[in-house]
């Protein structure tokens, strides 16, 4: 049986200090005597201690290390960006470390603070709220490389990419009206999320180009996950004059939307036309397939992380700020509508 690893206590105990004394000294932060430091500096070299160098280093920033905070990553699109990125960071000789946020401010903050505890040298996030982000604010003025992904946050001056969120919504609504919806369902997430915000404003610009007033009535806000978007679509059409339309801001609540119809007994596109933002796998695999928003979800994630890797090479160039376009891929889940 080998000896066993020694620890931050047996290093203490052989330099006759504290433990915490032993930390600070061996991780270079408060105050610890020249002489005290180099007992303990010369214990921890004698008993083979090791355990602090790792946690050391990313303290230092002496690790290639970049941080991502995404939102749900459950949810496929942000699964495969988060690929993305780790792909291009390992190409760049970095490691990533990605958290998720789950779409909770609180969340995203406390592991913003938990990262920026490890020096991490970068990071890309998509924010959760559009409004509340001096996190985000305090990585700028620390002059911390950070790349806003899917979407931007107010007062945020820094290089992102994002899509026409806007003009996505808007063509998938401009088409039900074009083929004779009039009563046009949204099922949409939290509006301080600001994808959510451009796709209601694409939402509500095509309604009013076609002279159709908005109904509140007719607008549900979900989370962005299956199960509550189920419900939320069975409000939604359990009204007494349900939309002939629905409209879905993301791939998680168009198949929610899916389920629900189902277990209602609506069929598509006979009883309800759908269309959703974001392609997904289960979308040509249904019958019929769904007609969807496409966003180049391939080239987001690489376009990010090259944005990041460019700051931390020492590149000086002006903000960068990338913006997709999008592309309606029509399928077979819309019908003409003579009821309107």
């Amino acid at each position: 049986m080998g000896r066993k690893p020694a620890t931050l206590k047996d290093v203490a105990a052989l330099a006759n200090v504290s433990r915490a004394t032993a930390a600070r000294a061996l991780n270079n932060y408060g105050y610890v005597g020249d002489e005290t430091a180099q007992r303990v500096q010369a214990a921890a070299e004698k008993l083979g201690y090791r355990g602090n160098r790792l946690a050391q280093a990313l303290r230092n920033g002496q690790l290639p290390i970049v941080g991502c905070i995404l939102g749900d990553i459950q949810n496929p699109f942000f699964a495969r960006i988060a690929h993305d990125i780790e792909v291009v960071a390992r190409q760049s000789g970095y490691n990533l470390v990605i958290g998720s946020s789950e779409e909770e401010l609180d969340q995203e903050m406390s592991l913003l603070a938990s990262l920026q505890a490890l020096s991490i040298r970068g990071f890309i996030v998509a924010p959760t709220s559009a409004d509340n982000n001096a996190h985000l604010q305090g990585l700028i003025a620390d002059n911390i490389p950070l790349v806003l992904i899917d979407r931007v946050a107010k007062g945020i001056e820094c290089d992102s990419v994002v899509v026409d969120n806007e003009g996505g919504a808007h063509k998938a609504v401009r088409y039900l009206i074009g083929m004779g919806h009039r009563r046009i369902g949204l099922l949409q997430d939290d509006m301080r999320i600001f994808t959510s915000r451009e796709r209601m404003s694409g939402y509500r610009a095509a309604l009013a180009a076609g002279n159709i007033s908005l109904d509140e009535r007719l607008v549900a806000v979900s989370q962005s996950t299956v199960e509550h978007a189920v419900d939320a679509t069975i409000r939604l059409f359990s009204q007494k004059t349900p939309p002939t339309a629905l409209f879905t801001v993301d791939s998680l609540m168009t198949q929610g939307a899916l389920l629900a119809f189902r277990s209602m007994g609506i069929s598509i596109p006979h009883h309800v036309s759908l269309i959703g933002f974001d392609d997904f796998n289960l979308a040509t695999f249904t019958d019929p397939q769904i007609t969807v928003v496409s966003q180049p979800v391939s080239e987001i994630g690489r376009a990010a992380a090259q944005l990041l890797f460019d700051r931390l090479s020492g590149k000086s160039h002006p903000l960068r700020k990338i913006r997709f376009e999008t592309k309606l891929i029509i399928r077979g889940s819309v019908s003409h509508c003579s009821a309107g």
